[in-house]
């Protein structure tokens, strides 16, 4: 296993409809680390968007009403001497010490921990962090843009067009809505017909940021790989995930979710007993979806089949659980994943701010502003 940082930020929670979620993957992470003797710092990202040191052997439960027993509020300072910080313990009320962190490794699922905003807030920082940054995650967060992006690149997808209150939809049904903006099979929907698709845009709470549509087709299953970066690009086994019998249309939140400890739980066929011409092509436009996307950390990248035909369906930039579970085939254990995602973070930065170009030129020869306003 690589050598982990001393000091490692574990951050999740946040205000996302996947929070939960985020704080099962980040528990699990934080105790993984814990056992390889790492000095581990458990940050916990509220609801409502305040931040706090917390106990890194707490319990999920400890979680059900917020920040739990023996937290310490920290906040995200932006600048050069940017970072978490806190209040110094027994010091007078204002004076604050930095959380020292050498990398942070980012559990959170959806919203501003998924689609670029806290990637962006800890590059500004200058906190090292894990998996994607700012653009990638945003590129993974937007389902229409990933579609144009995969179907512009050759990959096969299925027609997939925004959803709005008058937008005209060729299709009759029966029709998948999903929200734009999304992490996780939270808010998706089977309608039987766009006059349906339309009525549930005021009716579902999490399409009000945007919403796209596509064909559903029942015969199509689900197959899903993980990719990670580092320290060369590899792909998991293909696992098939397994529907509920009580709803079977989808693979929804329940089916991912289910038994407490996120995807690591949920009911699965891994490896997915399919076609090796089928695996084949899965796994080659696995690699070009990671490349279009900019994949960085661990990604989970899912597919819909029929046994024959495969389409690319969305990226999951930072998936539940890490993906953890889906590296069988060779094994991967999760403190060597967990150590790779570190080094990544520490030794391949996901962006370097530079001022290169700004030599004072254009400013030397500008002349006037008030000259440039008349």
């Amino acid at each position: 296993m690589r050598r982990l940082p001393g000091q490692v930020g574990v951050l999740f929670g946040g205000p996302s409809p996947e929070h939960d979620v985020s704080i099962l993957t980040g528990l699990q992470a934080a105790r993984e680390l814990a056992r390889a003797a790492t000095s581990v710092t458990a940050l916990y990202w509220a609801k409502d968007g305040s931040w706090h040191e917390v106990p890194a052997e707490a319990e999920a439960k400890a979680f059900v009403g917020g920040p739990p027993e023996g937290s310490q509020p920290v906040q995200l300072a932006l600048g050069p001497e940017g970072g978490f910080v806190r209040a110094r313990r027994g010091r007078l009320s204002g004076r604050q010490e930095p959380v020292t962190l050498e990398a942070a490794l980012v559990c959170c699922h959806g919203g501003p921990g998924e689609d670029g905003t806290l990637q962006g807030c800890l590059d500004l920082a200058g906190v090292p962090y894990t998996g994607p940054g700012p653009f990638g995650a945003a590129l993974g967060m937007d389902k229409l843009a990933t579609y144009a992006l995969f179907a512009t690149g050759g990959l096969p997808v299925l027609e997939r067009r925004v959803l709005t209150p008058t937008s005209p939809l060729a299709t009759d049904g029966p029709l998948i809505v999903k929200p734009r903006y999304g992490g996780s099979s939270i808010g998706i929907e089977v309608v039987a017909d766009p006059d349906t698709a339309r009525a549930r845009l005021g009716a579902n709470v999490h399409l009000r940021a945007g919403a796209v549509v596509e064909p559903y087709r029942p015969e199509l299953y689900d197959l899903q790989i993980a990719v990670r970066t580092y320290p060369e690009l590899e792909l998991s086994a293909v696992e098939r995930p397994l529907r509920s019998s009580t709803t079977g249309e989808i693979l929804d939140y329940r089916d991912k979710y289910v038994g407490g400890q996120g995807m690591a739980a949920a009911p699965r066929e891994l490896p997915a007993a399919i076609d090796p011409k089928v695996e084949g092509r899965l796994r080659e436009a696995a690699a070009s979806a990671a490349a279009l996307v900019g994949v960085r950390g661990v990604a989970r990248i899912d597919f819909l089949s029929d046994g024959d035909e495969l389409f690319v369906n969305e990226v999951n930039t930072i998936p539940g659980s890490l993906g953890r579970h889906l590296f069988v085939a060779p094994a991967v254990p999760f403190a060597d994943l967990l150590a790779d995602l570190l080094a990544e973070a520490v030794e391949r930065p996901a962006t370097r701010l530079s001022s290169a170009g700004a030599d004072g030129t254009v400013l030397r020869d500008a002349g006037s502003i008030a000259a440039k306003l008349a």
